[in-house]
């Protein structure tokens, strides 16, 4: 298996549009293995193609506490959502920010499996949260989005200036949430 890099916000191939997964195989299957070994290494719970500059449409998850639980969803699809939650997000491509992010409480979806098999699940829970999310990536969106302009801006500073001082051979001051 390999670790994959992952692109960081601003990206401009963050906000690509992944298109349908059109065969299940080997390759596939692959690439599956390569992006959780690349979340669990990053201490992530879910990682959409996109964020590998992979653009088809694929996610996995594990929100199990023993990291023992990997979800693949290829070509998800969000049939019913239902109620309203609120909750803090970070993510892989925006590394060391938080905030509070409104989504849908419980979802229905509708996927192919890791072996192509489609299926359909109810949702809830930070599993429902992080699919979401991670749909959102395949739709060229980022959690930021949900951010004010003015928000948006300070993570994009403390980004650039963090890669700017680690290309310069020094390290960047350790990442605090923002406060909300």
């Amino acid at each position: 298996m390999t670790r994959l890099t992952i692109l960081e916000y601003p990206d401009p191939r963050l906000r690509a549009r992944a298109v349908p997964v059109d065969a299940v195989d080997t390759p596939l299957r692959e690439l599956i293995d390569d992006m959780l070994e690349t979340m669990y290494a990053a201490n992530g719970i879910g990682l959409a193609a996109t964020q590998v500059d992979v653009h088809r449409r694929l996610l996995v998850a594990d929100v199990s506490e023993g990291r023992n639980d990997p979800r693949v969803f290829i070509n998800p699809e969000i049939l019913r959502l239902d109620g309203t939650t609120r909750s803090q997000e970070g993510c892989l491509s925006v590394p060391g920010f938080f905030d509070e992010v409104e989504r849908a409480e419980s979802v229905r979806v509708r996927a192919l499996g890791r072996n192509g098999k489609p299926f359909e699940v109810e949702l809830d829970g930070l599993l429902a949260i992080c699919l979401q999310h991670e749909i959102d990536h395949l739709d060229g969106k980022l959690f930021v989005d949900y951010l004010s302009e003015m928000k948006r801006q300070r993570v994009r500073k403390k980004l650039e200036k963090d890669r700017r001082l680690s290309a310069e051979g020094r390290s960047p001051a350790p990442a605090r949430a923002p406060a909300i």
